[in-house]
């Protein structure tokens, strides 16, 4: 896990902004901008760190994903502008901290889910929202994971251990 420093930071603010624009400069529905968003290529290059030393439009993210997927009018639920703000902020958040690709992480929790968490937890400083979110669904980072899998390797190889051992005991008292 990396901390949170200036430049994500800046990263997580600049995608709350483009979120919140969203709103003007699309017309498909929010839970439609979002998927487009994180499943894009764009989102790609900024999931990379570069796209700070790059200047750019601010239409520029726009203008990508109608680039790449076309212009689309598909979807009516529109998000507020607080609401997208703080949606694009927690994506951008738990993706440079937990160094997760923008895809992984829509591909765990939908739009949809921060949506629902939006009025009990968008006043919590974003590692705790995280954490009740994951909570919530039931799943833990992939450091945590690992960590765990070690554990379990480790108890097998000891346990292995044990019983070769063991068994080397067994046949020594054996005439």
């Amino acid at each position: 896990m990396r901390d949170m420093d200036g430049n994500g930071l800046m990263l997580c603010k600049m995608q709350a902004r483009m979120f919140a624009d969203s709103l003007k400069e699309t017309e498909c529905s929010s839970p439609v901008f979002i998927r487009r968003f994180m499943n894009s290529d764009f989102v790609t290059h900024l999931d990379s760190g570069y796209y700070l030393c790059e200047s750019s439009a601010p239409d520029e993210p726009f203008l990508a994903l109608e680039e790449q997927y076309g212009r689309s009018e598909y979807g009516k639920i529109k998000y507020s502008e607080d609401q997208l703000y703080w949606i694009g902020y927690m994506y951008r958040h738990w993706c440079y901290t937990r160094e997760m690709s923008s895809k992984r992480l829509y591909k765990l929790v939908k739009p949809n889910t921060l949506r629902e968490v939006y009025l009990p937890y968008h006043t919590l400083d974003p590692e705790n929202a995280i954490e009740r979110i994951k909570e919530a669904k039931g799943f833990e980072d992939d450091c945590d994971i690992i960590a765990r899998g070690v554990e379990c390797a480790r108890r097998l190889l000891y346990e292995n251990e044990a019983k070769e051992a063991a068994a080397m005991a067994a046949h020594k008292d054996e005439p």
